[in-house]
C-alpha cells in the first residue's frame, strides 16, 4: 500500500515539474515577445521546488535512491553480509526517525499556517498560502517513516548493486 502511494506522489511530483517548465516557458515568452513577464514566476519556482523534492521523496526512499554512501556496506557486505544487512537495519532505523521528527516538527506550522491563512509573496503581485507545502512536507515524512519502518521489519536481504542500463556491456 505505501508503494502505492509512494509511486503516486512521484508522479504527481512529475505532474509539478511539468507545469513549472510551462510556466518558466509562459514566463520566458511573455518576457520576449510581449513584454509583460508573469509576475509571480519566481515565488511559482520556490514553491514549486519544495513541493517537487517532497513529492518525489517517498519513491526516492522506496527505491533505495537515496543520496547516501553505501561503499562501505558493499566492501563490508562481500566478507560480512549479515554484520552489512543489520548496518543497513540501524541506517534505516535511525532514517524512519529523522523522518518522523520531521513529520512531528511540522505539524503544528501545518495547523498554525492552516488556521492563520499565511501566506508567502508579494502583496498586490502574487501571493499564495503556506499551507499546502507545509501539509505536502508533512505527508511525504510521515510515508518516509513508513517506508524506513517496513524496511526495518523486512527480512535483510544484501542489495546489488544497481548498474544503469547506459554501463550495461553491449555483447
Amino acid at each position: 500500500m505505501t508503494d502505492r502511494f509512494a509511486i503516486g506522489t512521484n508522479a504527481a511530483g512529475t505532474l509539478v515539474v511539468l507545469g513549472l517548465v510551462a510556466i518558466v516557458n509562459f514566463d520566458v515568452v511573455a518576457r520576449g515577445v510581449f513584454n509583460a513577464p508573469f509576475l509571480g514566476a519566481v515565488e511559482v519556482v520556490q514553491f514549486s521546488m519544495v513541493l517537487i523534492v517532497f513529492l518525489q521523496l517517498p519513491d526516492v526512499v522506496r527505491v533505495n535512491r537515496l543520496t547516501r554512501s553505501d561503499g562501505f556496506l558493499v566492501v563490508i557486505g562481500a566478507r560480512h553480509p549479515r554484520f552489512a544487512a543489520a548496518l543497513r537495519h540501524v541506517i534505516d532505523s535511525v532514517s524512519a526517525v529523522f523522518m518522523a521528527l520531521i513529520a512531528i516538527a511540522i505539524w503544528p506550522e501545518f495547523t498554525d499556517m492552516f488556521e492563520t491563512k499565511d501566506y508567502f509573496g508579494v502583496p498586490g503581485v502574487f501571493t499564495a498560502p503556506w499551507w499546502p507545502i507545509k501539509l505536502v512536507i508533512f505527508l511525504s515524512a510521515a510515508l518516509c517513516t513508513l517506508i524506513f519502518v517496513i524496511k526495518v521489519l523486512r527480512p535483510a536481504v544484501r542489495p546489488e548493486l544497481v548498474r544503469a542500463p547506459e554501463h550495461e556491456d553491449n555483447q
